[in-house]
């Protein structure tokens, strides 16, 4: 999921940036400081958008910087539980594939694809169903489902997905399930509407 969110900070502003405008200084401290990072709260912190720089700022006795405190806001990236998410295949492994969704990639492991047996084919980048015959590769973008979520302490974010539910999976399989789902609609509505001029006459 992503959002925006708003926090404050304290930055020393060096001796080296006094030359740059103190919103510039201070939102290149912040980058510096926030950008890639992981937060337990926030999640993966993508980039800072926007910066307010207190204009009166704090001198410590033999120290050349000045403190300002700020507030801004940044663009993060926090993985839920059980929400649905697209992605990419950008990776093929002898246990499954790494998923691209936002700014991280999930583990979509075998088991996890479908309720069949699955061949992982690295050199080939493919992962082949063997009695289905539907196929993932590298570039398959997909519909998942979020199973697990780990934030770790530096920049580690392990996130497990799911395709083995209902309209979920690569984006062609979703289609023919769409598509099979109507037909089968259609041929009840025919069923039910052959079968009330039957009623009728029997009720004569």
């Amino acid at each position: 999921m992503f959002s925006i969110s708003t926090l404050t900070d304290v930055v020393r502003i060096p001796p080296k940036l006094f030359g740059e405008s103190l919103k510039k200084a201070a939102s290149t401290i912040l980058r510096e400081k926030y950008e890639s990072m992981i937060n337990p709260e926030l999640g993966y912190v993508i980039m800072i958008l926007d910066t307010k720089v207190e204009k009166m700022g704090k001198v410590i006795a033999g120290d050349g910087g000045t403190y300002h405190r700020v507030e801004f806001t940044a663009l993060t990236f926090y993985p839920k539980l059980q929400e649905i998410v697209r992605g990419e295949i950008v990776e093929i492994t002898d246990f499954g594939a790494f998923v691209r969704i936002g700014s991280t990639d999930a583990l979509l492991h075998l088991s996890q694809i479908m309720d069949d047996y699955l061949k992982s084919d690295v050199k080939s980048g493919l992962i082949l169903a063997n009695q289905s015959g539907r196929t993932m590769k590298i570039g398959t973008t997909l519909r998942a489902r979020i199973t697990a979520v780990s934030l770790g302490k530096t920049a580690a974010m392990k996130v497990g997905i799911t395709c083995r539910q209902p309209y979920l999976g690569a984006d062609e399989w979703i289609e023919e399930e769409i598509k099979k789902s109507a037909k089968a609609a259609q041929q009840q509505d025919k069923s039910e509407k052959a079968e009330k001029p039957k009623k009728a006459v029997e009720a004569k």
